[in-house]
């Protein structure tokens, strides 16, 4: 303990060069180290995009020191700007998590050589647990960095967020942690996300049933943590109480079992006009494995975000046509350029809530810019400050301008590739869409978008 409160003072007596030079041997010269591990073979798609994370970003990042680096008005003067990206390389979320840490990554990226400040990201694995996860935040802690964009799983993000986050004082800004839970944390506003609460995504899933498919009656399966129960609490809310609907059978389940077909039976028995899964990826295999083994590829299922993967058909070995689903859009302004950007760098097109991971890790550069320190509180009061309007529109097109800007003390807002990214008083974005997507011939593609607010 007396050693992280050490290296904290350390960050706020000593300005950014002195405290890199002092963290040195803790964070090594590229930005990555340590989390490149987690991140190749972590799932596969990542392609090794994660793989030194930003190497070259951090390497004599705190070159020219901070020499008026911190008040901010000179434009970075060679200041080095840190954030940490905690995300589920492995686990049941890992064939997502490295997708949505190469969006996160590729802000400083992008920016790298843009301007005078460098960049050192670093890149940790929670194995989609929260233990894990609460580890490598600290090590991230305890590495300097005072603003980390993760984690990813709501039953992982609020253990971080409580035991690690908060109490240190570092701003923990997640792109995909959605349990309404997370706009009551008593967090001193030290804690954002740029994905949209559950309690949104509820109700948009029990209009897409009535909409879709006519359905009065359903049966629910759930992951039995945070973010399963949540989720199907909103659900069933919206379905019996705004659209009319019965709920016959509610089964919840544990993560990556060897089989799911009793708690199928359960649901399927009750003979519901369709099926609503809440779960993961490693334990979604199994399930539509099992559920194919024994039901029609005609009944209709609908799935949140959490089961949006286009691996998943492939490794099931089912094109999966009957399954619909729901998750945050990315369809704000900056959202095409994001999308370039985003397949020049990894070589592939984003998914799920990569271009939310982008503009997590685009607000914290833009408000450390302004900030002029790598201070988690200095960070946080900067927060909406670059954000929320009013001020000079920045996207992924003129993200560097926009840097620039924010380090002179310039008014900005960003507005980004997910959607425009107004923080309200609890860091949630205040309004936001959904697309509403099918599994055609092996991928989800999407359907149309419902607008939320």
């Amino acid at each position: 303990m007396s050693d992280k409160i050490d290296r904290r003072k350390l960050l706020k007596l000593l300005g950014a060069s002195g405290a890199t030079a002092a963290l040195a041997g803790c964070s090594g010269g590229d930005g990555d180290d340590g989390g490149d591990g987690d991140s190749d073979g972590g799932d596969g798609d990542s392609d090794g995009g994660s793989d030194g994370g930003s190497d070259g970003g951090s390497d004599g990042g705190s070159d020219g020191g901070s020499d008026g680096g911190s008040d901010g008005g000179d434009g970075g003067g060679g200041r080095e700007i840190r954030y940490g990206v905690l995300m589920p390389e492995t686990g049941d979320l890992g064939s997502l998590g490295g997708p949505i840490g190469d969006g996160a990554r590729l802000v400083g990226r992008q920016l790298e050589g843009q301007t005078e400040f460098t960049f050192d990201v670093k890149s940790a694995d929670t194995q989609t647990d929260p233990q894990a996860g609460i580890s490598e935040a600290n090590s991230l802690v305890d590495g300097g960095y005072p603003a980390v964009v993760g984690s990813a799983s709501s039953n992982v993000n609020l253990q971080v967020t409580r035991q690690s986050f908060i109490p240190n004082e570092v701003v923990g800004i997640s792109p995909s942690s959605t349990a309404p839970s997370v706009s009551q944390l008593d967090d001193n506003d030290y804690i954002f996300r740029t994905a949209p609460s559950d309690a949104l995504q509820g109700p948009v899933i029990a209009q897409v049933a009535v909409e879709e498919f006519d359905a009065s009656t359903v049966s629910t399966m759930f992951l039995n943590d945070n973010y399963g129960q949540a989720l199907e609490s909103a659900f069933v809310d919206a379905f019996e109480n705004e659209q009319g609907g019965e709920v016959l059978e509610q089964v919840s389940f544990e993560p990556e079992q060897p089989s799911y077909s009793s708690q199928l039976n359960t649901a399927m028995s009750a003979d519901p006009d369709f099926l609503w899964i809440v779960g993961f990826p490693q334990s979604g295999i199994q399930l539509f494995r099992d559920y194919y083994n024994s039901y029609s590829e005609d009944f209709p299922i609908i799935v949140p975000d959490g089961l949006i993967d286009d691996t998943l058909p492939g490794e099931v070995g089912n094109s999966m046509n009957n399954v619909w689903g729901t998750a945050p859009a990315a369809g704000g302004p900056g959202a095409d350029r994001f999308a370039e950007l985003y397949q020049e760098e990894w070589g592939r097109e984003p998914g799920v809530f990569n271009a939310h991971a982008y503009d997590a890790a685009a607000c914290v550069v833009l408000a450390n810019a302004r900030a002029g320190e790598n201070d988690g509180t200095a960070i946080r009061d900067n927060m909406r400050n670059v954000a929320n309007p009013p001020g000079t529109e920045v996207t992924a097109s003129n993200l560097a301008e926009g840097l620039e800007m924010a380090a002179a003390g310039d008014e900005i807002q960003y507005t980004g590739a997910s959607s425009a990214v107004d923080f309200n008083d609890t860091g949630d974005m205040q309004a936001v869409s959904y697309d509403v997507l099918r599994y055609m011939e092996g991928e989800a593609q999407v359907q149309r978008t419902i607008d939320f607010s």
